[in-house]
């Protein structure tokens, strides 16, 4: 911005101070206070707490709630039939989950089956298709057993 470095004042603007202006105060006419007397005065009660102080002061007469004006009665009909349709609804479903649950374990059981027959085929071909020189066990020259069974008991 500024190539040669040289520091430059920065330009200096007149400031313009803003000074609030007081209002005159409110003068509000004072209102008589009424004393109003109670209708009765209220029974003073004193009560002594287990550690022998005792609390004197005036009972509170606390707001009573109206009572709840009672609810007509539901007629049994409409509540029976209300139950009969929640539990057409709760066996249809159980309905369809058991059905969807019959055909997944079918699919599951005939999958096991098709596993089965692949590995078990899978070993008879190893074990038909192998070569003998791999086969586990003895090898048994037949002509030689039968000769060597007649020479040593015969």
């Amino acid at each position: 911005m500024y190539p040669d470095h040289t520091p430059r004042v920065p330009a200096q603007r007149p400031v313009e101070v803003h000074r609030p202006t007081p209002l005159p105060p409110a003068t509000i006419a004072p209102v008589p206070i009424a004393a109003v007397q109670p209708g009765s005065v209220p029974a003073v009660a004193s009560i002594v707490l287990p550690d022998g102080r005792i609390v004197t002061g005036y009972a509170i007469d606390h707001a009573r709630p109206e009572p709840v004006t009672a609810k007509p009665a539901v007629s049994r009909t409409a509540v029976n039939v209300a139950l009969g349709g929640v539990g057409f609804l709760a066996v249809c479903g159980g309905l369809l989950l058991l059905t969807s649950f019959i055909a997944a374990l079918t699919a599951f059981i005939g999958q096991l089956i098709i596993l089965a027959a692949v590995i078990f085929g899978g070993w008879i071909a190893t074990q038909v298709l192998g070569t003998s020189s791999h086969r586990g066990g003895t090898t048994v020259n037949i002509r030689r057993a039968v000769f060597k069974r007649n020479h040593f008991h015969g």
